[in-house]
């Protein structure tokens, strides 16, 4: 059998190549119809539907549901980071600051998947988990920068815009299609909320390693618990 002959072990191999490449892009183009549409609660045999291949063939493309998270919402996170360097460069500090919670909010409402996305914690999708830490310092610094301009309230914590994120998901679920700019509105009260001069004391704010614990739980009930199809 020689090298070019239509038997040989290249010309066998390529189709293969190609077909798994557009199974998975059909995967990961299924899955984010589903997950926005449904959240990440939606099992990997919904995916598998709405993509039209066996549960077989999505196990082999993606072992995990959280592989497959990954694979779905990178470019998502890319755009979250984004929205906070937009935010530094802001030469305002303040509409910097209130600027980035209102477009990472708005994306919570747009994408349903992305929403729980941004509640949990994958500690195995590393690129994903490092872009989020990219954004966090960012926001650390957003935080800082509209402190000493005198607009933010002095005991505003970074894990309260992670607590501002689970609230607007609250809402973002709780109103669905009969209510979809409802998050708006709450989002606007916490803005207002932030202001400084603050009108009285907060409560203290949660450890942040209690915060990533809650992340974390969070992530494994989406991921497994409510799906039953999640055996890889």
């Amino acid at each position: 059998m020689t090298p070019g002959s239509p038997h040989s072990d290249d010309a066998a191999a390529q189709p293969l190549r190609s077909d798994a490449e557009r199974n998975r892009g059909r995967i990961i183009a299924a899955a984010r119809r589903v997950f926005a549409r449904d959240g990440l609660g939606a099992s990997m045999a919904s995916v598998a539907r709405e993509a039209g291949v066996g549960i077989a063939t999505m196990f082999r493309r993606f072992p995990t549901k959280e592989e497959l998270v990954a694979a779905v919402f990178a470019d998502r996170m890319d755009a979250y980071a984004d929205a906070v360097a937009v935010g530094l460069d802001d030469p305002d500090p303040w509409h910097g600051f209130t600027g980035y919670i209102e477009t990472a909010c708005g994306m919570q409402a747009a994408d349903q998947g992305f929403a729980d996305v941004l509640t949990m914690t994958f500690p195995t999708a590393k690129a994903m988990e490092e872009r989020r830490a990219e954004a966090y310092a960012g926001m650390v610094r957003l935080i800082g920068r509209a402190k000493a301009a005198g607009r933010l309230r002095e005991d505003f914590d970074p894990s309260d815009l992670v607590l501002i994120h689970m609230a607007n998901l609250g809402v973002v679920n709780a109103c669905g299609d009969a209510a979809p700019d409802a998050w708006r509105r709450i989002v606007a009260l916490f803005i207002q909320s932030l202001e400084a001069p603050a009108r009285g004391a907060l409560p203290p704010s949660p450890e942040h390693d209690a915060i990533h614990q809650a992340t974390l739980r969070a992530s494994l009930a989406g991921l497994t618990g409510a799906d039953p199809d999640a055996t890889g």
